[in-house]
C-alpha cells in the first residue's frame, strides 16, 4: 500500500493506492494533526457493500479505468489510430515529492501508455491545482481526459455551477444530488457566458461564513467540460477537462489545464478569499504597488462614428471628472464603419485618422492619460484584405454560420500567428499604448483545443515583446474568464451589460471567482443600452465603485448635477482603491432577497466600506439589520452613511444613519447588525466605518 499527503495552511489531502493501482483521494478537508496515522484513516475508509454484482466495491480512483472494473464516468477515453477502443491498466512507475508537489507516474507496458498526475499545494492561499497527462509511444485519438478525478463530499444535498447568456453572466443554478450525471459543457470554443467553469459544493450545514465548503475552478479559455456523478452506491465524482472530442489530431503526448481546489471550513466565504488571493498572487501578472487606473471607454459614446475633435473634447471631459486611462475602442482601423468589415485589417483608417491616431493621443496624454485601444485579433471579417489574401486562414467552411458578420482565424497555423503578431507589435511600437482590450466576439465553428493553446503563445509572444503592456480579457463581455486566460491579462470585463442592476448581481456572484483588482466596471449611460433601463448616476456611479472603476458613456450629455457626482465618487473611489485591492471582503446575506451587500475591510482591521444595494422592492415594510464581517469584535468604529444625500427613500426615520455619525462595537455590527433606511429599488447604501477615537 502506498499513500500520500499534501497539507496547505488549512486544507490537508490524501491519496492511497493499492496494489499499485492509480490512486483514490480517501481524505480531503480541514487540515488533519501532523501524526495522523494515514494507515488507520485509509481503514477507516474502506466501503462496505450490500449487492451482488461485484466481490468488491471498484475504486473511484483519481483516473477511473474500464479495467479496473469502474462503471461510473470514466477518466479518460482514448483510442487508436484506427479507432479501435483502448482500456489501460495503470501500474504505478515513480513519485516525485516534495514540500508542495506530488507528481505520481503510472505506466501501461502493453499499450505504451504513460499517465502522470500532478497536485501542487499553494500553502498560503490554501489552493491544490491538479493536472493530468497521458503520454503514448505510438500517436493516439484522445476523446476526453480529465484532471485527476475528485472523489466529491457526501455531505451535501447540492451544488452551485453558474449558467448565463451575453449581457446576463454569473447566473447562481443549484443543482441537488440525485444518481446519475450532472455535466456542464462549453463547446464554443472559449469559456462562454453560460458554463463558467466553477463549481461548489457546500456542505449541509454550510452558509456564507460557516460551514464546511469545496470549491473548483478549471483554468482554460477554451471549451471544456465539468461532470458530477453519484454512482448507484452514493459516492460521488467531479471531472474536469478540456470538451470532449476537442483534440482533432492524433498525437503522442495530451494534457489537461489546471484544475484549482480549495477546502474552506468558513463558508463560501473562505472559498471566495482563497480563490481571489490565488488569483491575485499568484496567476496575475502585474505590480501590487501599481494604481488601478480610472478607465473611460469611448464605446457607448461614438460607437464607429470616429472623429477626432469630438474625441478629443470627449477625453477632455472625462479627464475633467477624473479618469486616468482612455481606451479607443472598435472603429479606429482601415474601412470599419460597423460590425461587418475590416476586421484583420489592423492598420489605422486614414479618412477617420489622416494624421493617424498621434494627434488624439497627444491630446490625451497632454491631459495626463495613458492611452489603449482595441483589438480583436481572432477574427476576420469576410469584407477584408486579409480574408480576401488568405481565405484559407479560417476555421471552418466557406459557407458557415457567421457571428456578428465575422468568421475566427485558425491561429494554431504559424503564419497565422505571424502576421497577427507583427501586426499588434507594429501598432504598439509606434504609438505609447499602454494598454490592449483584447476581444472575441463570435463562438468558434467547433471545439479545438488547439486553437486555446495558440492563443496562450501569441499572447505570451505578445507580452515578452511588450512587458509593459496591459492586457483585458473581452469576450462579448464575460465570454472568457477563467485563470487560464489571466496568467496572460490583468483585467477582464464582466459583462457587455453596463446597467447597474445587473452588474450588481453580477458583481455579487462573480466576487468568489475575482479579486476586485481585476474586475473592469463602468458607468454606463443614463438610459442603458443593453437594458433601456434608466437608472440614477449615484446608483451607476456606487456599482462600478466596488470594483475596478471606469466610464463608458458620452459625458458631453452629463448635466451639471450628474457630472459632479460622479466627480465625487470618482474621487472617493481613488482615495480609496489601494487599500481596497488588499481587503478581506465578505458577502453579507440577508433574509431580505431584495438586498445585495459586501463589505470590504482593509488590513489592519481599523476602516472599512459596506455597500448595499436594493435591487428590488424588499417584501417587508420595514428593512432588516444587516450583519456586518470580519471586523474587530472589540474595537469601537465611528460609522457613517457616506451618500445619504443621493439616497431616494421611503423613510420616515429622520435618526439612525441618514442623520448621525454612530459609534458601535464591532461585536455589536456583526451579532445584531446595523438597521438600513427604507430605500427604493436602485439605490446603493455606501457606509464607511473608521476606527474611533
Amino acid at each position: 500500500m502506498k499513500h500520500w499527503r499534501l497539507d496547505t495552511d488549512n486544507q490537508t489531502l490524501v491519496l492511497s493506492s493499492l496494489d499499485n493501482r492509480v490512486p483514490c483521494l480517501i481524505y480531503w478537508g480541514q487540515k488533519l494533526p501532523g501524526d495522523e496515522s494515514l494507515e488507520d484513516l485509509i481503514e477507516a475508509s474502506k466501503k462496505d457493500w450490500g449487492d451482488n454484482l461485484l466481490d468488491k466495491v471498484p475504486d473511484l480512483s483519481i483516473l477511473p479505468e474500464q479495467s479496473a472494473n469502474f462503471t461510473g464516468q470514466l477518466g479518460c477515453k482514448i483510442r487508436d489510430i484506427n479507432g479501435q477502443i483502448l482500456s489501460p491498466h495503470f501500474i504505478f512507475q515513480s513519485e516525485v515529492v516534495n514540500n508542495n508537489l506530488l507528481a505520481l507516474t503510472y505506466i501501461d507496458k502493453a499499450l505504451g501508455l504513460t499517465y502522470i498526475a500532478s497536485i501542487t499545494a499553494y500553502s498560503s492561499n490554501d489552493i491544490f491545482a491538479l493536472s493530468a497527462k497521458i503520454e503514448s509511444d505510438n500517436p493516439i485519438n484522445m476523446e476526453w481526459l480529465s484532471t485527476p478525478v475528485i472523489a466529491a463530499s457526501q455531505s451535501s444535498n447540492e451544488m452551485i455551477d453558474y449558467g448565463g447568456q451575453w449581457g446576463g453572466e454569473f447566473r447562481k443554478q443549484l443543482t441537488p444530488w440525485v444518481t446519475g450525471v450532472h455535466m456542464r459543457e462549453s463547446r464554443s470554443g472559449t469559456t462562454s457566458h453560460a458554463n463558467f467553469p466553477g463549481l461548489i459544493i457546500p456542505s449541509k450545514a454550510c452558509s456564507e461564513n460557516l460551514g464546511s465548503c469545496y470549491g473548483f475552478h478549471y483554468g482554460w479559455s477554451g471549451g471544456h467540460r465539468m461532470i458530477a456523478e453519484q454512482l448507484p452506491d452514493g459516492r460521488r465524482q467531479i471531472q474536469f477537462g478540456n470538451t470532449e472530442n476537442s483534440e482533432l489530431s492524433p498525437g503522442k503526448s495530451f494534457e489537461t489545464a489546471e484544475l484549482f481546489i480549495s477546502h474552506s471550513s468558513e463558508g463560501l466565504s473562505g472559498i471566495g478569499k482563497a480563490f481571489r488571493s490565488h488569483v491575485a498572487e499568484s496567476i496575475v501578472n502585474f505590480s501590487k504597488d501599481k494604481l488601478r487606473p480610472v478607465h473611460y471607454n469611448c464605446w457607448e459614446a461614438i460607437y464607429f462614428d470616429h472623429n477626432v475633435d469630438q474625441l478629443k473634447e470627449i477625453a477632455s471631459l472625462a479627464f475633467d471628472i477624473g479618469a486616468e486611462r482612455f481606451v479607443l475602442d472598435d472603429g479606429w482601423f482601415k474601412g470599419r464603419h460597423n460590425a461587418h468589415s475590416s476586421l484583420g485589417d489592423w492598420t489605422v483608417d486614414e479618412i477617420k485618422y489622416p494624421h493617424g491616431l498621434s494627434p488624439l493621443v497627444n491630446h490625451i496624454q497632454s491631459l495626463g492619460m495613458t492611452f489603449g485601444l482595441w483589438f480583436e485579433p481572432e477574427m476576420v471579417s469576410p469584407d477584408s484584405d486579409l480574408y480576401r489574401q488568405h481565405p484559407n486562414w479560417i476555421m471552418g467552411d466557406e459557407d458557415q454560420l457567421l457571428g456578428r458578420g465575422q468568421l475566427v482565424l485558425d491561429i494554431s497555423l504559424k503564419e497565422v500567428q505571424d502576421y497577427l503578431f507583427e501586426r499588434v507589435s507594429a501598432l504598439l511600437e509606434v504609438y505609447p499604448i499602454e494598454y490592449i482590450k483584447w476581444d472575441h466576439n463570435r463562438v468558434l465553428p467547433y471545439p479545438d483545443a488547439s486553437q486555446t493553446r495558440s492563443l496562450y503563445l501569441l499572447l505570451n509572444r505578445i507580452r515578452d515583446s511588450h512587458p509593459e503592456v496591459e492586457i483585458e480579457s473581452c469576450s462579448s463581455g464575460g465570454g472568457r474568464i477563467d485563470y487560464g486566460i489571466l496568467r496572460y491579462a490583468q483585467r477582464v470585463w464582466l459583462s457587455d451589460s453596463n446597467d447597474a442592476l445587473e452588474r450588481l448581481r453580477i458583481q455579487h456572484e462573480a466576487l468568489l471567482w475575482l479579486p476586485i483588482s481585476v474586475t473592469g466596471s463602468h458607468v454606463g449611460p443614463k438610459i442603458c443600452h443593453t437594458s433601456g433601463r434608466e437608472l440614477s448616476m449615484s446608483f451607476r456611479a456606487w456599482v462600478a465603485a466596488q470594483r475596478h472603476m471606469g466610464f463608458e458613456m458620452d459625458p458631453r450629455e452629463l448635466n451639471s448635477q450628474d457630472k459632479d457626482l460622479l466627480k465625487s465618487v470618482t474621487t472617493w473611489w481613488k482615495a480609496n482603491r489601494q487599500w481596497m485591492v488588499e481587503a478581506s471582503i465578505f458577502r453579507l446575506p440577508s433574509i431580505d432577497e431584495s438586498v445585495m451587500a459586501e463589505i470590504q475591510v482593509n488590513a489592519s482591521l481599523d476602516h472599512f466600506v459596506v455597500f448595499v444595494g436594493q435591487s428590488i422592492s424588499s417584501k417587508f415594510s420595514s428593512p432588516t439589520p444587516l450583519l456586518l464581517e470580519g471586523l474587530n469584535p472589540m474595537t469601537m468604529y465611528n460609522v457613517s452613511l457616506v451618500n445619504k444625500k443621493e439616497i431616494n427613500s421611503l423613510s420616515k426615520l429622520e435618526e439612525g444613519l441618514l442623520t448621525k455619525t454612530l459609534k458601535l462595537s464591532g461585536q455589536f455590527l456583526m451579532t445584531q447588525g446595523i438597521q438600513l433606511p427604507k430605500v427604493f429599488p436602485a439605490n446603493m447604501l455606501v457606509i464607511e466605518g473608521d476606527i474611533a477615537a
